[in-house]
């Protein structure tokens, strides 16, 4: 983030939250509630303004910010204010209505039949319904690029397995190709964070960054590997996974049969991803990886013996 940045973007978002002729004047915190170099978001009252990567394509970004619009779509992301981006110091920038985030400290109150639900209703959707083509979601584009970001960290002892797994997966799981099969719409980034409760108190999806068109297993992978690592509890893994064939979702086989062969690779690319990150994030604070993010690690290594 430039150092003028924020001040523009919280000035855009009072603006959006306030009628020019408010009587009294604005006294309205405005929590930052992510800056990172692909993202800067913050909240003033009841909007959200974030401005979005530099060299984000516009004709994407509009593509997807105007499927987040769709009627279609109404019940299941949450629309942003207006259908196409602004710029703001050479960043796109959009304004969302600001919604409840998942509690990080009440694991058990864990959404995930509402995000399961949330997922079988985006994947229904037929991208032939949507007002113009998407470009594919970008699930595949971001695990190529932390791995990309652990190759330019350096040398590190836990990079071999997860470079090993990572070299075991299909091209279009590395970003090198179409993924097999029809394409369905998906989120492309799914996990918790991306849910938040609107003030009438439902749970929609936030984020088309990656929103496109590919395999809709994606969406379910990062779960899957949580899983799969014993990082997610094998009850909290079956209710997301069978509220989301009650919804009539097509990622996995709707007769309760095995749904691995359908999240196997997804949830590899997932697990490697999520390692790469880990190390990459661990070497540039010069700490040893915590227990969490040898456990991916560990993952990694068993998928590629």
């Amino acid at each position: 983030m430039t150092t003028t940045l924020l001040p523009a973007l919280t000035s855009t978002a009072k603006a959006a939250a306030h009628d020019a002729t408010h009587p009294r004047p604005c006294t309205c915190p405005t929590p930052v509630l992510a800056d990172r170099p692909d993202a800067t978001v913050i909240r003033h009252g009841s909007i959200v303004a974030k401005a979005h990567a530099p060299g984000t394509p516009p004709t994407d970004l509009t593509a997807r910010l105007e499927t987040a619009a769709h009627p279609t779509l109404g019940t299941t992301l949450l629309p942003p204010l207006h259908a196409a981006p602004t710029e703001l110091q050479g960043r796109p920038i959009t304004l969302w209505p600001y919604g409840t985030p998942v509690d990080r400290d009440d694991p058990d109150a864990a959404p995930w039949e509402a995000a399961a639900a949330l997922l079988a209703r985006l994947h229904a959707v037929p991208p032939s319904a949507l007002p113009h083509p998407l470009p594919a979601m970008r699930g595949p584009t971001k695990a190529a690029r932390a791995i990309a970001r652990l190759r330019a960290a350096g040398p590190h002892p836990a990079a071999p397995p997860v470079l090993r797994a990572w070299a075991a997966l299909p091209p279009w799981a590395r970003a090198e190709g179409p993924p097999p099969g029809p394409r369905h719409l998906c989120h492309g980034d799914f996990h918790l964070g991306q849910l938040v409760r609107t003030e009438e108190g439902h749970w929609r999806l936030i984020d088309v960054d990656d929103l496109g068109t590919g395999d809709p297993a994606w969406d379910l992978a990062r779960p899957a590997a949580w899983f799969a690592c014993g990082l997610l509890a094998p009850d909290e893994w079956t209710r997301f996974l069978d509220a989301y064939r009650r919804a009539g979702g097509g990622a996995v086989p709707s007769d309760g049969t095995d749904p691995w062969p359908a999240l196997d690779v997804p949830a590899r690319a997932l697990t490697a991803q999520t390692a790469a990150l880990a190390i990459t994030k661990a070497v540039a604070a010069d700490r040893p990886l915590d227990e969490i993010e040898q456990a991916l690690v560990d993952a990694c290594d068993r998928m590629s013996e």
